[in-house]
């Protein structure tokens, strides 16, 4: 037997961007049903990095005392940018007098969810979703974790499940988008050691890129260009100490044991439609981006603040105007975190076939980067975060 929901506003997928959208729209009186086919130990154990933009967390302040996106994250007023065994700091707060802060998509998560039961949101775990019927009410077809059929209706579907969403079909088709994978990615290590620079260092070297980064105190997050295709277990922890340190000349990494390893792949994808009828995408559903960039949640959180304002008109003052500006006021901001993101990476990794002129080239680019005033200050602005549209 099917069980069948009424609400004003279905949103598929309980990641930053369904959770917080469901929040903006409470706000506004208007009610929603978030599912996800995760439960929420999965959802809330899953680590992930975050660098949070400072909208993001200025976002996240109007959740109240449930954000500790201030309070246990850590603010940062700059990144490292390290080549030729020289380390060149990038001034956040003296070029564009922003920050960002170190704070892990979890723990985010974490806060949302809290902050979404706490306010009684119909948060529904373990519900996967396997298509949506779009029309003047639309409905999610899904399924309990019983089996047991779901029939959502809706004044207005939201699309915010991720890279392999289901609600994509239903906005984008057969048309789905814009798309490229690049020739390597990172090998991603979790240790426990003390931080090794208080501030994230982006490494360009002769045998490839390193990340270093923290988590906390006693925890750190490292990564180092690799083969997509690399076996995780194939280094021993001295060896992959080794590759780590070889590609941050000039700094010297504070070891510990590793606990956890894993290999991230990079991809970009913009959908070619982000609103068809009345449903709409939101976040990895949308676009990915390379995580050079960190941009990958804060675009998210920026599409939610502008779908939010949109279906606030639509659902209480039967406006369309925001809702159809949706897809080309949001592209503009996707476009231009694509731009970014790529620009980093191409700029600090070593491609696979890179030739002399290449890496010379590479080179020169960091330089007019790091001792450029406006180069500085073009870095800063995009990654701290183009002022949210209104």
């Amino acid at each position: 037997m099917t069980t069948t929901v009424r609400t004003r506003v279905a949103i598929i997928g309980a990641g930053p961007a369904g959770l917080m959208l469901s929040h903006l729209l409470a706000q506004a009186g208007i009610e929603s049903v978030v599912i996800d086919q995760r439960t929420r130990d999965e959802i809330e154990s899953t680590i992930r990095a975050g660098i949070l933009e400072q909208g993001t967390v200025e976002l996240l302040d109007t959740i109240g005392p449930a954000s500790r996106a201030r309070t246990v994250g850590h603010r940062h007023d700059g990144i490292e940018l390290r080549f030729d065994g020289e380390g060149h700091r990038i001034d956040f707060a003296e070029s564009v007098g922003r920050a960002v802060w170190l704070y892990p998509q979890h723990e985010v998560l974490k806060d949302l969810i809290a902050a979404r039961l706490a306010a009684g949101q119909d948060l529904r775990f373990g519900v996967t979703a396997d298509g949506v019927e779009d029309g003047d009410h639309p409905r999610v077809h899904a399924r309990d974790a019983d089996g047991v059929p779901v029939e959502i209706e809706a004044d207005f579907v939201v699309g915010s499940d991720g890279s392999r969403s289901v609600a994509r079909a239903a906005v984008a088709g057969s048309r789905n988008g814009s798309f490229r994978e690049y020739p390597f990615a990172w090998f991603g290590i979790l240790c426990e050691a003390p931080p090794s620079s208080e501030e994230l260092i982006y490494s360009n070297s002769p045998d490839g890129f390193a990340l270093v980064s923290q988590r906390s105190a006693t925890v750190q997050r490292m990564y180092f260009q690799c083969d997509p295709d690399t076996d995780t277990a194939a280094f021993s922890e001295a060896q992959l100490w080794d590759e780590l340190q070889k590609r941050v000349p000039g700094t010297t990494l504070r070891e510990g044991p590793i606990f956890q390893r894993d290999v991230l792949r990079f991809r970009s994808f913009v959908a070619n439609e982000l609103r068809r009828g009345r449903v709409a995408l939101v976040g990895d559903a949308a676009h990915t981006v390379p995580p050079t960039g960190a941009k990958g949640m804060n675009l998210a959180i920026a599409d939610v603040r502008l779908l939010a304002a949109a279906l606030r008109a639509f659902l209480l003052e039967s406006d369309e105007r925001l809702l159809d500006a949706y897809p080309d006021t949001a592209s503009r901001r996707i476009w231009k975190a694509q731009h970014f993101s790529w620009w980093m990476t191409n700029m600090l990794h070593v491609t696979p076939d890179a030739t002399d002129f290449d890496r010379r080239r590479q080179l020169g680019e960091l330089r007019s980067v790091v001792e450029s005033e406006h180069g500085r200050a073009y870095l800063a602005e995009a990654y701290c975060g183009w002022p949210l549209d209104a």
